[in-house]
């Protein structure tokens, strides 16, 4: 009698959302795999802890441990470990290969699961935008599409990429419908910032844990499914419709960074966002890359529109920039839109607030040096938000730019007056509503009934 082969002892290096992911949908019931460990890294506070019973499956009792992963050649040796699975985005491709050369310089094979292995399938057509970059311009183009569908009558639930920074246990499956909801879950600044642009369109958000279940939840009250994409990582779902945002700000990244490449290749649609505040030989690069790979895409060009509310207190004003968290830092880019903002409406000068941080935000300017002075958004858990604070009411300047998503002075006391920054998608030209029509001829079988 043949000896019985043993399963394969893996390990899956995650940031709290792919990673469990692709083990919910390929690992969880599969005996010929041990998953002995995530690793944490981009998410503060994660490593540690464990992935719960509950979310685990029969096979894992005891659960999951979740640790550094600075860890990760002592793991594999420890733990006799044969396979490492990457399951995070927004990372160079050559960080992807000091990774896998850590992994297989410790005696284990590399893998990442795509696509076909990890996205489920929907009952109700769903439409996908994702991006190259964190901090791209998918979350205005989101909004748009979902006004849109919504003005057209249809049902719109948006499921975004997974953020579950709190008890995950809790937070398997996640459903928001009112700002009351936030508070109930203690939804952190990074998730506000997410969820609540959608909240004030009156569309209902789901996110959480297990993406089956969430899935199961939505498509019971949708016509159609947004899939709000994080990061730069490629859908849960498998879309009917997938249209990738590319940067102007940062030409060549559509194809130097994982998976934002993956999604360059595979998308329906192609939307360079940022064309008015961009070099135009910025453009010019991303268009002739578009040429090079993707030919057969067609090719929308976007602006970010930027307002304020209080325009006369940036005139003549020094003021301090708070801007979303993950664009400023793993995203990459040095300033966003508080500074276009500053620029645009007349301030005397952006404070530099590097010299201001307070705990958390301090520890993020040393740790991403790229930084030009805006504060990042670092808003995980009580104590960032705290430290947040501080550091806003720390910096010498007139007034605060929350460029964020989320409004700021409801989470905290600010000792100056704040001027919210808003920006929206607006494309140059007409292409995009008739690509939305046509998703709408095709797969949605409902006839639309307008808004009054």
């Amino acid at each position: 009698m043949a000896e019985r082969a043993k399963p394969a002892r893996a390990v899956i290096m995650g940031a709290a959302g792919r990673d469990f992911h692709n083990f919910n949908t390929v690992f969880r019931e599969d005996p010929a795999y041990v998953v002995v460990a995530f690793t944490a890294a981009q998410i503060p506070d994660i490593a540690g802890r464990r992935y719960p019973p509950s979310l685990a499956g029969s096979l894992y009792p005891n659960g999951i441990p979740i640790l550094l992963e600075e860890d990760l050649s002592r793991l594999i040796r420890n733990e006799r470990v044969g396979w490492v699975f990457l399951a995070y985005s927004d990372l160079s491709h050559e960080d992807v290969m000091h990774k896998a050369s850590i992994a297989m310089a410790a005696g284990a094979s590399f893998a990442l699961l795509g696509p076909d292995a990890t996205m489920l399938k929907a009952a109700v057509p769903v439409l996908s935008v994702c991006a190259v970059r964190t901090g791209a311009g998918k979350s205005p183009l989101s909004r748009h599409i979902v006004g849109w569908l919504a003005g057209r009558g249809h049902r719109v639930v948006v499921v975004r990429h997974p953020m579950p920074y709190g008890d995950l246990e809790q937070q398997a499956v996640q459903r928001f419908a009112r700002y009351e909801d936030l508070e109930e879950a203690r939804a952190t600044i990074e998730e506000r910032e997410e969820y609540e642009p959608h909240l004030e369109q009156g569309a209902v958000v789901f996110a959480g844990v297990d993406y089956a279940r969430i899935l199961e939840a939505a498509q019971s009250e949708a016509d159609v499914i947004l899939w709000d994409g994080g990061n730069n990582d490629f859908p849960f779902y498998r879309p009917d419709l997938h249209i990738v945002v590319l940067d102007a700000h940062r030409p060549g990244h559509e194809l130097a960074w994982h998976p934002g490449e993956t999604n360059f290749r595979m998308a329906d649609v192609l939307v360079v966002s940022k064309v008015d505040s961009a070099p135009a030989g910025n453009v010019d690069r991303v268009r002739a890359n578009i040429r090079a790979v993707r030919p057969d895409a067609p090719v929308l060009l976007a602006e970010l529109e930027v307002t304020v509310d209080k325009p006369e207190l940036i005139q003549g004003k020094r003021v301090v920039v708070v801007e979303d968290g993950p664009t400023l830092t793993h995203g990459g880019m040095r300033i966003g839109a508080g500074t276009v903002a500053a620029r645009r409406y007349g301030a005397a000068g952006v404070v530099d607030a590097r010299p201001f941080g307070v705990g958390a935000i301090a520890e993020a300017f040393r740790a991403y040096p790229h930084l030009d002075g805006e504060v990042p958004a670092m808003g995980y858990g009580a104590n960032q938000v705290t430290d947040l604070e501080a550091t806003l009411n720390a910096v010498p300047a007139d007034a605060v730019l929350d460029a964020t998503p989320v409004a700021l002075g409801r989470l905290m006391r600010l000792d100056k007056p704040i001027v919210e920054v808003t920006y929206r998608f607006k494309e140059k030209g007409g292409e995009l509503p008739r690509i939305l029509e046509r998703f709408e001829r095709e797969h949605l079988k409902r006839a639309p009934t307008p808004r009054a």
